[in-house]
C-alpha cells in the first residue's frame, strides 16, 4: 500500500458516512417513540380499571359486612366509643368518611378506630389508602349523598362517588383512545 492511502484510512468517517448513521438513528426513533408512548397509555388505561375494580370491590365488601345496606361514606366515622387507638375524622357523607372507613377498622355503625378489637372488627378494606387515579396522579374525591353522581368534571379532577348508591367513577369527562369516556369504565 502507499503511504497516501494509509493516511486517508487513518483519517476517520466521512461525512457521507455519518449522515447515513444520524438518518438511520432518527428513522429509528421515529419508530420507537410511538410505541413507547402508546405503552405508557395501555399502562395507565390498565391501572385505572385495576383501580376501580379494587375499590369498587372495597365498597361492596364494606356494604356487605355493614349489613347490606350502608355503603361507606353514609354515616360518620368519628362519633365511636371505646376505640383504644385513634377515631375518624369524617362527618357523614364527607371524603373524609368514605377514607376512614376504607382504611381503618370499623364497627356496625361505620364508626372507625385505627386499631381494629371485638367492637371494631370490621375491616380495613384498603390497608395502602385509597389510589390514586391513575390518568393524572389525582387522589381527591367528590363525594354526594344524592343517589345521582354530578356530570363529571371537563377536566380529571380524582374521583367521584355516591354515598347512596356506591356508585364510584373516575371524575372526568376525557375520553380514552378507544372514545369511551373514562367515568364510563
Amino acid at each position: 500500500m502507499s503511504s497516501s492511502f494509509k493516511r486517508t484510512a487513518a483519517a476517520g468517517f466521512t461525512l457521507i458516512e455519518l449522515l447515513i448513521v444520524v438518518i438511520i438513528l432518527a428513522i429509528i426513533s421515529a419508530i420507537a417513540i410511538p410505541q413507547f408512548s402508546s405503552a405508557t397509555k395501555d399502562a395507565q388505561m390498565s391501572a385505572l380499571d385495576a383501580n376501580l375494580a379494587t375499590m369498587r370491590n372495597s365498597i361492596e365488601q364494606y356494604r356487605a359486612q355493614h349489613s347490606g345496606f350502608t355503603y361507606p361514606g353514609t354515616n360518620a366515622s368519628s362519633t365511636g366509643e371505646g376505640c383504644t387507638g385513634a377515631k375518624g375524622t369524617g362527618a357523614a357523607g364527607t371524603e373524609q368518611a368514605l377514607k376512614d372507613q376504607m382504611q381503618f377498622a370499623s364497627n356496625a355503625k361505620g364508626e372507625t378506630c385505627t386499631v381494629a378489637d371485638n367492637t371494631y372488627r370490621y375491616g380495613p378494606y384498603l390497608r395502602q389508602g385509597i389510589p390514586l387515579e391513575p390518568i393524572n396522579n389525582i387522589g381527591t374525591i367528590v363525594v354526594t349523598t344524592t343517589g345521582t353522581i354530578a356530570a363529571p368534571a371537563a377536566a380529571g379532577t380524582g374521583w367521584a362517588y355516591d354515598t347512596k348508591t356506591g356508585r364510584f367513577i373516575m371524575n372526568s369527562a376525557d375520553k380514552d383512545a378507544a372514545g369511551k369516556a373514562y367515568s364510563d369504565h
